[in-house]
């Protein structure tokens, strides 16, 4: 058996956080780890979802490309996942040749099997912002159940997908302005021809999740909508028909084609450039698909219609077992809000593994759960440090002063025979739960084996026995060490990092297998012990909890720069390498393709020169031109949209407005500031 493990495609606009991790990504790195440990042939596919409107707007707000805030957070996104141990066979992006090649495919594919058809039809248009607006730019209250907020393509309350402009009281969500409805042309992906065969196929999965399996069988019933598959946008997939310039695919359709492009890239990269056909070609092939409940749509209807609709056979989706939210301290996880955990912020104070351990064993599996500090400290402190840690620390430390970490294997009496066999019924229960991606209970059954192992060595009292029967306290150390051993193998998918230098104190090997944990160990010297965890203290979880309040209120008031961290001090020759000067604006006009940028021509009184500036958003040309601002004139030069930018307007970003910093009375250009 053949597996292909993925996780939804993390968009690369923003940074990781806590939620994130909690849907799509701990579930996932845990189950995979599960099924190396039972020696399955398993691959763990992702990489960051690229194109579309919002990464465009960042590139035009920041004066940079897209492919530039692309690679930014791809590399701030992986980052976060190494600190927290999630580990990919490849992680790549959508914005990668191979990626643009298969996606063009794809479409090409279903084009000509007659599944996409184009047609006129109309589009909100933001006239303020002058754009065609994506469905997820648009909100306003669901034609279907009345909800306010809801998105432009889908209502998060209800789960129903509509036409965009069938939306009420609709507002575009960069400028808050009416949008109007305008005609242009796109292409549609034609979902009702793969209804039965879709039905036929999910009715099948009687061992999916019923949020997932009951959701999807009621769309069917009730017919499936055509579905745009292009849009009016310049960053993204060109479209592959000569009919279709100035359009790109919809990020949604070829977002969830990465799972392929990201493997064709890992065959590449192991020097197999076509073993990733033993895997996506093999209809045996279990392909899983860790979401959150969000994307259900999207893999559990749209994707496998998407597949069914290739000339090449891909193995379809086994499961897709979907989490629901994690919220945080009581709240929804807002990134608009700034209420969110950010991931790499998180491990510059906490061992990641620690996140690892709460968000498995509060896991959301069937329901919303809640990310709560206290909480936090009390799972760290009691579970991992009083329970797990303790009876390593007291089992190591009763060894090494007793048989200088000498334990050997002996006969064993009821009791302890008894101990071990409750044990190894829990690792059954345990290495089942894995199987059904059980993460939170298994996370409780494995500290109930640590707890056992504490109450075992509470009873047997070694500590009064070592004088008059020493025997009797090498057998409670050996049983306590097998426990250990179990342990350290049933956590290892959870803590694979603490669980491997408990291994290492126990001198065993460092790649088990999952049955391992049933054997009974031989003679074993004990190396290097130490505390596995520490303790977190009350001063760390009220700084965080004050940092989240601060940083949330701080949003709440519209201050965008109040939480910013300060930057490190720099020294008087550091500051006297800036050349300020004041300029005034000759011309100014926007930037084609932008909604942003400025190009501005300034008098700088000995010279011209053009530069390019993100601040069409407050100012229009025309209210710029003989406008004396301040300008940084020996910043190194830099092309921007094919624009050579001489020089950065100086400007302060605060209540949603740019404002440039302009002198307090006449100043001539030129004139240095100090």
């Amino acid at each position: 058996m053949k597996y292909i493990v993925t996780s939804a495609l993390p968009y690369a606009n923003g940074k990781l956080h806590v939620g994130h991790v909690a849907g799509a990504y701990l579930p996932a790195d845990i189950f995979v780890r599960f099924l190396r440990l039972q020696g399955e042939d398993v691959i763990y596919i992702c990489g960051t979802d690229e194109h579309g409107t919002p990464i465009s707007i960042s590139a035009d707000r920041e004066g940079i490309s897209p492919q530039e805030v692309v690679t930014r957070y791809h590399n701030s996104i992986k980052a976060a996942f190494d600190g927290i141990g999630i580990e990919f066979d490849n992680f790549s992006g959508t914005a990668r040749k191979p990626h643009h090649e298969l996606a063009s495919d794809f479409f090409i594919q279903l084009y000509e099997n007659g599944h996409i058809k184009p047609k006129s039809t109309l589009q909100f248009y933001c006239d303020h912002d002058k754009r065609y607006l994506p469905d997820r730019y648009v909100e306003g209250i669901c034609p279907r159940c009345g909800t306010e907020g809801a998105r432009g393509d889908q209502c998060d309350k209800c789960g129903q997908i509509y036409d965009t402009t069938t939306l009420k009281e609709p507002r575009c969500k960069i400028c808050g302005n009416k949008p109007e409805i305008r005609e242009t042309k796109h292409w549609f992906l034609q979902l009702d021809d793969f209804r039965e065969q879709l039905k036929a196929w999910i009715s099948t999965k009687d061992y999916w999740k019923e949020n997932v399996r009951n959701f999807m069988l009621g769309l069917l019933e009730q017919g499936l909508i055509e579905r745009s598959i292009t849009r009016d946008l310049s960053w993204g997939v060109p479209v592959p028909l000569t009919e279709a310039e100035s359009k790109v695919l919809y990020v949604w359709f070829d977002a969830p084609i990465g799972y392929i492009s990201s493997t064709i890239e890992w065959a590449e990269r192991i020097g197999d450039p076509e073993r990733w056909k033993d895997y996506w070609q093999d209809k045996d092939t279990q392909l899983i698909h860790f979401i959150g409940k969000d994307n259900i749509i999207f893999h559990a209807l749209i994707w496998p219609a998407m597949l069914m609709g290739q000339k090449t056979g891909y193995c379809l989706p086994h499961d897709i077992p979907a989490n629901e939210f994690m919220n945080l301290e009581g709240d929804k996880i807002s990134t608009s809000r700034n209420w969110a955990i950010w991931v790499d912020e998180f491990i510059q104070d906490f061992d990641g593994e620690y996140l690892r351990y709460y968000i498995a064993a509060n896991a959301p599996e069937k329901q919303d759960s809640d990310f709560s500090f206290k909480d936090f400290q009390a799972r760290i402190n009691g579970e991992l440090n009083n329970t797990l840690g303790n009876l390593a620390n007291r089992v190591f430390a009763f060894a090494v002063k007793n048989f200088a970490g000498e334990i050997v294997k002996t006969s064993l009496d009821s009791d302890s025979k008894g101990v071990l066999a409750n044990a190894d019924s829990l690792l059954k229960e345990i290495e089942a739960g894995y199987r059904d991606y059980q993460v939170k209970k298994n996370t409780r059954l494995i500290i109930d084996i640590a707890r056992l192992g504490n109450r075992y060595f509470d009873e047997r009292k070694p500590w009064s026995m070592i004088k008059d029967n020493p025997q009797a306290v090498q057998e409670t150390l050996y049983v306590c060490a097998n426990l250990l051993a179990k342990l350290s193998i049933a956590m290892l998918p959870i803590l694979p990092k603490h669980m491997q230098k408990l291994r290492n104190m126990l001198a065993q090997t460092p790649l088990p297998r999952f049955n391992h944990a049933y054997e009974l160990l031989d003679n074993l010297c004990l190396q290097d012990t130490k505390p596995l965890f520490q303790k977190l203290e009350d001063e760390q979880i009220d700084a965080q909890l004050g940092k989240l309040h601060s940083m949330a209120k701080a949003n709440q008031e519209g201050d965008k720069t109040s939480y910013d961290a300060v930057k490190p001090a720099i020294t008087y020759d550091d500051f006297a390498k800036l050349d300020i000067r004041l300029a005034r604006v000759i011309s100014a006009e926007a930037v084609p393709k932008t909604d942003k940028l400025l190009k501005l021509k300034v008098d700088l009184g000995f010279e011209q020169r053009e530069l390019v500036a993100g601040i069409a958003e407050s100012y229009k040309p025309e209210d710029l031109v003989g406008r004396t601002i301040s300008m940084l004139v020996n910043l190194e030069p830099r092309k921007i949209r094919g624009i050579e930018s001489n020089g950065m307007i100086l400007a302060a970003h605060g209540n949603g407005k740019i404002m440039t910093l302009i002198p307090d009375g006449d100043g001539s250009p030129g004139v240095v500031v100090k």
